[in-house]
């Protein structure tokens, strides 16, 4: 069941949904640029103030923006546009006294983290009675037909598949963005929000109302999926079911430079306010496009329950062509003043209902189950598929998760199975016709060892997953380990899997110490290498010996050690000695540091290879301790502290203060107790940790006093 107001973003499949380009192909695009231009550096010649150069910058931009992503008729190229924002960005720098937060550089985000202060809906978001058959959109149909006893229009919207949001614009200004929450109270996301370039910050035109709510969705689009997919799986970390929730984690992600490299987008779908242009609610959109909102052209206002149903056939089998998510079509009764004679039952407003497709899916033939390991051991089952449509592409494979899974399914070789995308990315099997079986193969257990080095399987009490326990002679992990070692978050060193696998068949290397010892040589008589691609590759080994010692930990490749756990590790540990003689219990007491990977970091420190390549690549001179100037900034001011964070800050970021109560020795704790020594508190503090502190006499102080304590002011 999803919110009235969330559930029908629009991309057409003709305009906006198309793969459009700024216009670098076409010389024409540019000249409004060019003309610009000229007459930008004619002003500056003539002493034009900075301050009308910065808003000249912005009103172009703002104007582009709206080119782009609400006309779909860009008018210059992507290399000029950002030309453009790199020129704004400059001189806003030079001139802070100028900073507008409506200006078009907040697209890049800031890496200042705040908590989410939670915002009371002027307008509750309601939720949607779901249908799923043309008999019951035929009901609703007659249910207002009979409220009404007059004539009236439906207007069908896609229902798109993404996460609620709500803009709020006073005197054409977005001043607030919101989550729908519980629909009545929603997280105040606005930064994150003014990073997706699609969301307008300054509306267009002389009849925009003083305040105007636009309420719509937030989503991913498949191809940004896709590739944060990849990268999640290439570092062997669980990943996003579907858009939507890739979509939803990401929006409240705490760091808006994060949130704007994810490439959102949005689609809005209704207005709300007390000085509407009309009483229909398909003029008032089409006049929100005016304004620069984003709306989808995939809405139609219908005069018959024909007219309805000719949209959902005609969605139904189109959607799948539209590079986002969607999962229905929403339907509204067109007139304002109509919605509000059927007005409402407990739950739902009678005069809107969502109507839910089917989930695609096709019937297949099981092939086979291979499985993948990865470079931690994890085994994961992969079903082999008969190819078949689906969704519009061509499905061969399905993952099977793990051995519950498996069994859940009771599948047999050669068993015809049902396979689902519907909100997935991933194509799973839901099913096994079973009436279908029919001299099928063996039933599929789940494999009892390692498909690459045959070393029997392990499965811990606690998990799904089945670990190849042979980590030192596995050669998928051990190139695997390699290629982790090598990535750019990591060592970022310039080589591929090709070449590791080559490097590896070949004897040079074994393990991520022996690219240290790769000689010219080596490299030169490679077949297809050439003396450029050995120097180049030999260049960057040498360079990888200055990347800090919290990325050299993360590239260690100790499992459940991410890139946050390793910055976390190296500040609570700032030499690579102190961390392999660390206890469970003293791991633990690192904030997010839990059970599980303090056990992994004692396991990988008690294994002599990994021990023996730790040796050797600090021989090789990789950095193995923190700089000198950041353990200058190490104290033990705070020691035995054990401090609370919450609110926003006006001086630094939280994770700037969490990095610096760890350098004083203290310990960040997210929740109030007994324990907590004092609370840090910025501007809007949670409610409940003020409640549990005044409770406990819990001690709360400002970041000027925490400062003070530190000896930073």
């Amino acid at each position: 069941m999803k919110d009235l107001f969330s559930d029908n973003n629009i991309q057409p499949a003709d305009s906006e949904f198309s793969q459009k380009k700024r216009g670098s192909e076409d010389n024409v695009l540019s000249k409004s640029l060019e003309r610009r231009s000229q007459v930008d550096t004619e002003s500056e010649k003539g002493g034009e103030s900075a301050k009308v150069q910065i808003e000249n910058l912005r009103r172009q931009l703002h104007e582009h923006n709206y080119n782009y992503y609400v006309l779909s008729q860009p008018t210059i190229s992507d290399f000029e546009f950002d030309k453009l924002m790199r020129r704004l960005m400059d001189m806003e720098a030079e001139h802070p006294e100028f900073y507008d937060p409506t200006s078009p550089s907040v697209r890049v985000g800031s890496d200042i983290n705040k908590n989410f202060v939670q915002v009371t809906h002027r307008y509750p978001m309601l939720s949607l009675q779901n249908t799923y058959s043309e008999g019951e959109v035929t009901d609703f149909y007659n249910r207002v037909k009979k409220g009404l006893n007059e004539d009236f229009e439906i207007v069908c919207e896609l229902k798109f598949d993404g996460t609620s949001i709500s803009l709020i614009y006073e005197n054409g200004k977005l001043t607030q963005a919101v989550t729908r929450g519980d629909g009545k109270k929603g997280d105040d996301v606005t930064d994150n929000v003014r990073t997706i370039r699609s969301v307008p910050l300054i509306l267009k035109g002389d009849n925009v109302p003083r305040y105007i709510e636009a309420r719509g969705e937030v989503l991913m689009p498949w191809s940004v999926f896709e590739e944060l997919n990849a990268a999640r799986e290439a570092q062997e970390e669980p990943l996003f079911a579907n858009p939507r929730n890739a979509a939803s984690g990401t929006l409240k992600m705490q760091d808006s430079k994060v949130v704007a490299s994810r490439k959102l987008d949005s689609y809005m779908y209704y207005l709300l306010g007390e000085y509407l242009p009309t009483d229909s609610h398909f003029e008032n959109m089409m006049m929100a496009k005016k304004w620069g909102i984003r709306v989808s052209d995939a809405m139609k206002r219908c005069r018959s329950l024909d007219d309805v149903f000719a949209f959902l056939k005609h969605w139904d089998t189109e959607r799948k062509n539209l590079p986002v998510a969607t999962d229905g079509v929403v339907l509204k009764v067109d007139s304002l003043s109509q919605q509000r004679n059927l007005g409402y039952t407990s739950k739902f407003p009678r005069w809107a209902i969502a109507y839910k497709f089917n989930a695609e899916k096709a019937l297949t033939r099981l092939d086979s189950v291979s499985y993948q390991v990865g470079r931690t051991g994890a085994v994961t089952p992969v079903a082999n598929l008969e190819p078949v449509q689906l969704s519009g592409t061509t499905v061969k494979r399905a993952s099977l998760y793990n051995e519950d899974a498996i069994n859940a399914l009771d599948l047999h070789i050669g068993d015809m199975v049902y396979v689902e995308k519907g909100g997935e990315i991933i194509p799973k099997i839901t099913g096994v016709d079973k009436e279908a079986r029919f001299l099928t193969g063996d039933k599929v257990t789940f494999a009892k060892r390692c498909p690459d080095c045959g070393t029997p399987l392990v499965r811990n009490e606690d998990e799904a997953v089945y670990y190849c326990p042979n980590a030192d002679g596995c050669p998928t992990q051990i190139k695997g380990r390699i290629e982790h070692f090598v990535t750019r978050k990591a060592m970022d060193i310039t080589v591929g899997p090709e070449t590791i696998a080559l490097l590896y068949d070949k004897g040079l290397i074994k393990n991520a110490a022996d690219l240290y010892t790769l000689q010219f040589d080596d490299l030169v008589n490679l077949e297809r290498w050439a003396e450029t691609s050995a120097r180049n590759l030999l260049a960057s080994i040498e360079k990888s010996k200055s990347v800090p010692y919290e990325r050299v930990l993360y590239a260690l490749g100790i499992r459940y050690v991410g890139e946050t756990v390793a910055q976390k590790l190296a500040q609570a540990f700032p030499g690579i000695d102190l961390l392999a003689q660390a206890s469970i219990e003293q791991l633990t007491a690192v904030e997010e540091i839990g059970g599980r990977i303090a056990q992994s970091v004692v396991d990988f420190f008690a294994n002599p290879n990994f021990t023996e390549i730790l040796t050797r690549l600090k021989e090789y001179g990789l950095q193995f301790a923190l700089s000198e100037e950041a353990l200058a900034a190490k104290t033990d001011k705070l020691q035995g502290k054990t401090i609370v964070i919450s609110g926003t800050f006006a001086l630094h970021s939280r994770d700037e203060y969490k990095a610096m109560i760890l350098q004083n020795g203290g310990k960040n704790s997210g929740s109030v107790s007994k324990n907590t020594d004092f609370i840090l508190a910025g501007d809007n503090m949670g409610p409940a940790k003020l409640e549990k502190a005044e409770k406990l006499g819990v001690k709360i102080i400002d970041e000027q006093q925490f400062l003070g304590m530190i000896g930073v002011l």
